[in-house]
């Protein structure tokens, strides 16, 4: 890695330079990436994620907490939650973080695995007397002390969800043990639409569903180098991606920030026991499956802050068009600011209503963490509606950067373009080009198609409210209210 062992990231600027030279296997357009760090299109997911680094600078006191492991302040992407006041915290700097960036900033699934893990194997220990939760912690020690990225893997390719893991025809689509000898484990396999794999120094693999007896060899838990041999970044592909190949950084909308995601291929790759956290305790994997979402689903409260990029966008649009005052789109701003702190007061009700785990961990309210994620699934769809409604055709229509720039083009496009008076037409066609990036662009795979299925897709979440929302004891609130006597074959008695 091109972090050494010696090396502790303090700045993004740092945390840049340490991605440089490590020879990954990565491919765009069908081409490898000899650079990820100077490649245009994945250059602006870096920025993101090293934003977490300079809030951490400038903000010590919400995105860094004093790390009992360490003794010392470290990242809080790299904390284990030990109180209540630990999990609202995290809501908070994934807000500020969705503000500053306008899309994913990518640390958020290897927080969640690592808050997770911590609990689940240290009932794993206990029921098995394993060692998984001491290497677990030692793990934590060296990224903490190092402040490196941790990105987590979570979802498999499934292939025939019909059939368990051990049914499929190619037993590849879904991660496993393909070999155990005195020094670790062989996986091999893939994890789909990894966000933030490839600027990441570790990632986490995990079982991606309930397993069974049969599927021992998929109940697999790791900490595996980035750079690890045998492993392949196939990037994925993103609404209008290559602007960024293009001239100037107008068309871009957010030249500046992005998100990412790959497929992530494992060819036979090596993890020594040390970072083995569960192999084989198939009854487990149902456990952390769920810990991981409950944590995961309220975590996208960073929504709300990308959200409030967005109903700034749509308000700016309003003031260029010279209708800032206009009742109705004076009413669709507040729609929009109504909805988009429904995304933020359910996450953090949940993480108000923390409770430790054996572990020590704090666990988020597993209900209200699902009824935020399932807000997610619909609101920011509404609000990217409503950005586009109140911004104008011109969004999708307008004409590029480089008309606007042309020597003969520019002036009628300048006067065409033209908004409320004494406005620039140019600024105009950037918060344009910013809202039609967040709806349509690249960083609506992060807004929008992510908000529906990243951390499982609705159903989901429909599924553990279902489980949850004590049907039976809500009647018996209204039964005990109304005078209903007791019942027996249907007839009162």
């Amino acid at each position: 890695m091109a972090v050494t062992e010696q090396d502790t990231i303090r700045t993004g600027a740092e945390y840049i330079e340490s991605l440089r030279g490590r020879n990954l296997n990565v491919y765009f357009l069908g081409e490898r990436v000899a650079e990820p760090v100077d490649h245009p299109v994945i250059r602006p997911s870096i920025n993101a994620v090293a934003e977490t680094y300079d809030l951490a600078v400038e903000r010590p006191e919400l995105a860094t907490a004093l790390s009992p492991i360490t003794g010392e302040r470290v990242n809080r992407f790299l904390h284990v939650c030990g109180s209540v006041d630990d999990v609202v915290q995290q809501n908070q700097m994934q807000r500020e973080l969705g503000r500053r960036t306008g899309t994913c900033f990518q640390r958020c699934v290897g927080m969640d695995a690592l808050n997770s893990l911590h609990s689940v194997t240290y009932e794993i220990d206990a029921a098995h007397g394993t060692g998984y939760h001491a290497r677990l912690l030692a793990f934590i020690e060296e990224a903490q002390r190092r402040n490196v990225v941790i990105g987590g893997a979570m979802t498999d390719p499934k292939g025939d969800r019909s059939k368990a893991p051990h049914q499929q025809d190619d037993p590849d689509l879904f991660m496993r043990v393909v070999k155990r000898d005195a020094d670790g484990i062989t996986i091999r396999g893939a994890k789909a639409h990894q966000t933030g794999c490839i600027n990441s120094h570790w990632m986490i693999v995990m079982p991606t569903m309930r397993l069974g007896e049969h599927d021992r060899d998929f109940a697999v838990v790791g900490a595996v180098p980035v750079d690890a041999p045998g492993i392949t970044y196939i990037y994925g592909r993103q609404s209008c991606d290559t602007r960024a190949m293009e001239p100037g950084d107008i068309d871009q909308g957010n030249a500046q920030y992005s998100g990412q995601e790959a497929l992530v291929i494992f060819d036979d790759v090596f993890i020594p026991h040390e970072r083995v956290f569960m192999d084989g305790e198939y009854e487990f994997a149902a456990m952390l499956v769920e810990r991981f979402t409950c944590y995961h689903r309220r975590s996208y409260v960073c929504k709300s802050g990308v959200g409030d990029v967005l109903l700034g966008a749509a308000a700016a649009a309003a003031d260029y068009n010279g209708v800032p005052k206009v009742s109705h789109i004076r009413d669709k701003l507040v729609e929009m600011a109504h909805r988009n702190e429904t995304i933020y007061a359910t996450g953090i009700a949940s993480s108000y209503e923390s409770k430790p785990m054996a572990s020590g961990a704090y666990l988020c309210n597993d209900l209200t963490a699902n009824v935020c994620k399932h807000h997610v699934t619909q609101i920011p769809f509404e609000l990217g509606r409503l950005a586009q409604d109140i911004a104008g055709g011109l969004v999708a229509t307008a004409p590029s950067e480089q008309d606007l720039n042309h020597e003969t083009l520019g002036p009628l496009v300048r006067k065409f373009l033209q908004g409320a008076s004494g406005t620039d037409p140019e600024n105009r066609l950037r918060i344009l080009r910013l809202i039609e990036n967040m709806t349509l662009g690249r960083n609506a795979v992060g807004y929008l198609t992510e908000s529906l299925h990243g951390a499982g897709s609705p159903q989901a979440q429909r599924i553990q409210i279902a489980r949850q929302m004590d049907i039976e004891g809500k009647k018996q609130l209204a039964k005990r209210l109304a005078g209903v006597k007791e019942e027996r074959d249907g007839e009162a008695s």
